[in-house]
């Protein structure tokens, strides 16, 4: 299926009790569009009385009583299930508008992101009326039971990198389990969730179960964060901002989902397949313009084929297609925003000062946008920033090891664990590295495999909880236990 080369902009307003509606005060912000810089609209800006509404719909919807709580879960489900149908009918237009407002390659929006968040929808469809507590045994004349049952109103705040996925990763488990749920999309790019918004209307959903409220962190984000009838936020972002949330979190006990950012190491064993193992590294590094949390970022290559090894990667890397993100040929993309761009540039400069060697790229591509090329660096080293940070952008890192015990070592010595991996055709390596390295996925001669059904989460300063696979549901529930005195021995 081709783009639509230019998707119109639908939604724009705030989505508030299933109506779209304009900001309080009428103030608005300008999204743009990362491939040229410009204007693509301008989107209603939420103060504190739009959160304010926003959260009190969602609260109502909540109540005992509303027709939302008083929803079987086979109905919650069949919501889902036309939510999944519907993203499917639109899917083109969707990815288009990703694209035009993320920066991402077409066809990466079509066969990536878009199949995962219907998946996601589908998934928690799924299992919304298969979620159920046990009969415990217990002491004395009793009768024991647990029920799972809805946290309450979600506060669901995304990030810019996968928007229309990660909404659904969000929404999903969190209305299967019978929550409401105020959205706060990047202020880069919110035009996707409004349009999310608008087909869970179409599908059916009761007011106030879905609402967006579109603005800034300070404006939008804190208020949400703070409001006392927010019971669980859920997170997808820098570590930074997800630090900041959770001391306000603990301020007032709340719960709290993060997924956060990420340094993943990458090892190459002398036995792996080499043109897979260069072709899997690069393209999980630089995949989404590197922008990416558990994108490949510190690949690690035995000292043996080294050499090899980055030779093969300067050709590959050469043959990215660059530009216009609406053209289907097109591998690579711009930057989000004129911000992450410089500081994608101000690191690959730390690169070259600090003593690695560019192998390829390094340079911005023309005056309009934000693109970078894809570049490549090896004789990296473990306490260059750009081994340590996070860049966020087409930055492949190429280190040197000499043994299995040291690289494993390095590869845990950082404040993440998000990801890790590694490329070997032995059986006992695999099984024993994947149990020694600290992060919450481990991939095996691949890298991003496992699917809607497996969890995904971090370690350490990589975040807090699981989504994905039944593990994701957790955390938008609560476990009710109920005892019964019985007047008989049972």
């Amino acid at each position: 299926m081709s783009a639509i080369k230019n998707p119109e902009v639908k939604f724009t307003q705030l989505f508030i009790n299933n109506e779209f509606v304009n900001s309080v005060d009428g103030k608005t912000f300008d999204t743009i569009n990362p491939a040229t810089g410009q204007k693509l609209a301008a989107v209603q800006e939420a103060g504190v009385r739009d959160v304010d509404l926003a959260v009190q719909a969602a609260d109502e919807a909540f109540k005992f009583g509303s027709p939302y709580r008083q929803m079987d879960a086979t109905k919650r489900a069949a919501l889902l299930f036309k939510l999944a149908d519907l993203m499917e009918r639109d899917k083109v237009y969707l990815a288009s508008l990703e694209c035009t407002n993320n920066g991402k390659p077409f066809k990466f929006a079509m066969e990536d992101d878009l199949p995962t968040a219907i998946g996601v929808v589908r998934f928690y469809a799924g299992a919304a009326d298969k979620v159920g507590g046990s009969v415990l045994p217990s002491d004395g004349k009793m009768f024991a039971y647990t029920r799972y049952e809805p946290v309450g109103v979600v506060a669901a705040i995304l990030p810019w990198n996968y928007p229309i996925e990660i909404t659904c990763v969000k929404i999903a488990p969190a209305i299967a389990m019978g929550n409401t749920v105020v959205i706060k999309p990047a202020e880069q790019t919110p035009l996707t969730a409004l349009y999310l918004a608008h087909l869970a209307r179409e599908a059916g959903f009761p007011p106030g179960v879905l609402n967006v409220v579109t603005g800034f962190g300070p404006t939008t984000g804190q208020p949400l964060i703070e409001h006392p009838k927010v019971s669980l936020i859920a997170f997808t972002g820098s570590t930074e901002v997800g630090s900041l949330i959770q001391r306000e979190a603990a301020r007032c006990i709340k719960r709290v989902s993060l997924e956060l950012g990420g340094k993943s190491p990458l090892i190459i064993f002398p036995d792996a397949d080499l043109d897979k193992a260069v072709r899997v590294a690069h393209l999980n590094c630089v995949i989404n313009q590197g922008q990416c949390c558990v994108a490949a970022t510190r690949t690690f290559v035995h000292e043996s084929i080294y050499d090899q090894f980055v030779a093969k990667t300067v050709e590959l890397a050469r043959k990215r297609v660059v530009g216009n993100p609406l053209d289907e040929q097109v591998d690579h993309g711009p930057q989000i925003d004129e911000e992450q761009f410089n500081k994608v540039m101000t690191l690959i400069d730390s690169g070259i000062e600090q003593g690695a060697k560019l192998e390829l790229g390094g340079k911005r591509i023309g005056q309009t946008g934000f693109f970078v090329e894809p570049t490549v660096f090896s004789n990296v080293t473990d306490e260059m920033d750009i081994a340590k940070k996070e860049i966020f952008g087409p930055v492949q890192q190429i280190l040197k090891f000499k043994d299995k015990e040291e690289v494993i070592e390095r590869a845990n010595k950082t404040n993440y664990g998000l990801g890790a991996g590694l490329f070997t055709k032995d059986l006992n390596t695999a099984i024993e590295v994947s149990s020694r390295l600290n992060a919450g996925q481990v991939y095996v001669n691949q890298w991003l495999i496992g699917g809607v059904q497996v969890p995904f989460g971090g370690f350490k300063q990589s975040g807090i909880g699981r989504e994905f696979g039944l593990e994701g549901l957790r955390q938008y529930c609560e476990v009710k236990s109920v005892i019964i005195d019985m007047p008989v021995k049972i």
